[in-house]
C-alpha cells in the first residue's frame, strides 16, 4: 500500500478547500505563505500536492482532472515531481535517520531559490512536519519568508503541534478538518471496501483520520496481524517489538496514540497503581516528543512494567 501523499492521484474529501485555493490563484489572490494545520493523516499534504499539480499542469497535455479531483499520471509536472526533478517544486521533510529538520536542508533551499527560474511558472516549496524544524532551521526559514518572493509559494504543513508564533504569524493559516464519518468514508473509498470489517471496534473508534487508519492496516498486512481479532495491548506490544517506529515517524505517532488509548481504556480511580503508571508514562512520552529524547528506552520500560505486568 503506497501511502505517500505525492503518489495519491485521487483527492478524497477537502474538495471545498481545494476549489477555494484554486479560485484564489485564478484571481491572483493566493497567499504566497500558507500554513495547513490539522491532525496527522488527515490529508493536508495530499491536498497540497493536488493544488500544486493543478496549477503547474494548467497549460500541459493531460492536465489536472478538475471534474474528478484527480491528478493525471501522464502530465509532465506529476512525472517530474514523482522523479524529484521538477524545477518548480521543492519538498522538505524530516530525513529518516534524523529527529528534526536541520539547517542544512534550509540552506540548500535558499541556494535553490536564489537560482534563476527555468520558466515563468510559479515555484512551490512544500515543507512537511514544520513542527520538527530545529531552532536554527526556523530562524533561517524566517529570513526566507521575510523576503519578497514573487511567484514563489510556500506551503507549510503542521500536525496541530506547537510552532513558534513568529513563524505562524508570517503565514495565512488554514485548519483542515474531517468528521469521524468522513474519515471512515474516505478510507473505504481508498480501500474499495469497508474498513469496519477489518479493524476491531475497540481500535477503530479511536482513529480519527484516513491516514492513521490506512497506516495501521498497512502495518498489519506487512506483519500478518488480524486487526479484527487482536486486542489493543497485543497490538502495542507487536509494534514495540517490531521497532519500525525508529524509522517511520507515522508509526511512532500511532504507537504513542495507541498507548494513550490503552491507558484511557484501563485506568480507573480504583486502580491507583495503573493511574500512577499512566501519569508517569504519559509525562515521559510528552517529554520525548518535545525534546526528541530516546524512544527505545521509554518503550522497553513500558513493555516491561505495564504491558507484560
Amino acid at each position: 500500500m503506497n501511502l505517500k501523499p505525492a503518489n495519491q492521484l485521487s483527492l478524497y474529501g477537502h474538495h471545498f478547500e481545494f476549489l477555494n485555493f484554486i479560485e484564489l490563484y485564478k484571481s491572483q489572490k493566493l497567499p504566497n505563505k500558507i500554513l495547513l494545520s490539522g491532525e496527522k493523516g488527515i490529508g493536508k499534504s495530499t491536498l497540497a500536492y493536488h493544488i500544486i499539480n493543478h496549477i503547474l499542469s494548467i497549460d500541459e497535455d493531460n492536465s489536472y482532472d478538475l471534474k474528478n479531483f484527480k491528478i493525471n499520471p501522464d502530465n509532465k509536472s506529476f512525472k517530474l515531481i514523482f522523479n524529484k526533478s521538477n524545477p518548480n517544486f521543492i519538498s522538505i521533510d524530516i530525513d529518516d535517520d534524523k529527529k528534526s529538520i536541520d539547517i542544512n536542508q534550509i540552506r540548500n533551499l535558499i541556494l535553490t531559490l536564489n537560482k534563476s527560474s527555468f520558466n515563468k511558472k510559479p515555484r512551490f516549496v512544500l515543507i512537511d512536519n514544520i513542527e520538527l524544524l530545529n531552532i536554527n532551521s526556523v530562524n533561517a526559514l524566517l529570513k526566507v519568508l521575510e523576503e519578497p518572493n514573487d511567484n514563489i509559494f510556500f506551503i507549510l504543513i503542521n500536525s496541530n503541534k506547537k510552532i513558534l508564533p513568529t513563524l505562524k504569524s508570517r503565514c495565512l493559516n488554514y485548519n483542515i478538518t474531517l468528521t469521524s464519518s468522513q474519515s471512515i468514508d474516505i478510507t473505504n473509498k481508498i480501500l474499495d471496501q469497508n474498513c469496519m470489517n477489518l479493524i476491531h471496534e475497540q481500535i477503530i473508534n479511536h482513529y480519527s483520520t484516513p491516514g492513521s487508519l490506512l497506516s495501521l492496516l498497512d502495518f498489519a498486512n506487512k506483519n500478518d496481524l488480524d486487526l479484527k481479532q487482536i486486542n489493543l495491548k497485543e497490538l502495542i506490544k507487536r509494534i514495540i517489538m517490531d521497532k519500525k517506529y525508529k524509522k517511520d515517524q507515522f508509526v511512532k505517532y500511532q504507537l504513542y496514540s495507541l498507548i494513550e488509548i490503552y491507558f484511557r481504556n484501563n485506568v480507573s480511580v480504583k486502580n491507583n497503581k495503573l493511574l500512577k503508571m499512566q501519569n508517569y508514562f504519559l509525562k515521559k512520552i510528552n517529554n520525548t516528543k518535545i525534546f526528541n529524547l530516546d524512544d527505545e528506552t521509554l518503550l522497553m520500560e513500558l513493555e516491561d512494567r505495564v504491558l507484560s505486568g
